[in-house]
């Protein structure tokens, strides 16, 4: 299984949001690229939720519920449904994630303003322990 990183804004949508409606559609994303990616996605698949702009940081993981289909607010782009798994005990901050060498070629790293992107497993390892999670 394939994991994940999403990125948002947090005016535009944040964690906080996510775990008081349980669910949401992971629409909006106007970059080929990125699209390619959510079109990629399968249910059962996990990924990092990425607080971007203001003080960013991986601050929680989310699983993909339901495979892509037309973005409602634009059938030419593709959403994913997603539905948060968990809150991490601590957040991994853009700063620290730069810091680890082992992670110098992280999608995140090497491709910033892209808004999903693909984690490979020993990259998720590494972000799961730095957060103090289990992988």
């Amino acid at each position: 299984m394939a994991h994940w990183l999403l990125k948002t804004e947090p005016a535009d949508y944040g964690f906080e949001r996510l775990l008081e409606e349980g669910s949401t559609e992971w629409t909006g994303v106007r970059n080929h690229q990125a699209a390619r990616n959510l079109r990629s996605m399968q249910p059962g698949e996990r990924a990092f939720f990425y607080r971007s702009v203001i003080d960013p940081a991986i601050v929680g993981i989310v699983r993909i519920t339901r495979a892509w289909q037309p973005d409602p607010s634009d059938p030419r782009w593709p959403a994913v449904r997603v539905e948060p798994e968990c809150r991490l005990p601590r957040e991994v901050p853009l700063r620290a994630i730069k810091a680890e060498p082992r992670l110098a070629d992280l999608a995140l790293v090497r491709q910033s303003r892209l808004s999903v992107v693909p984690v490979s497993e020993t990259h998720w390892r590494i972000l799961c322990a730095m957060a103090g999670l289990e992988a």
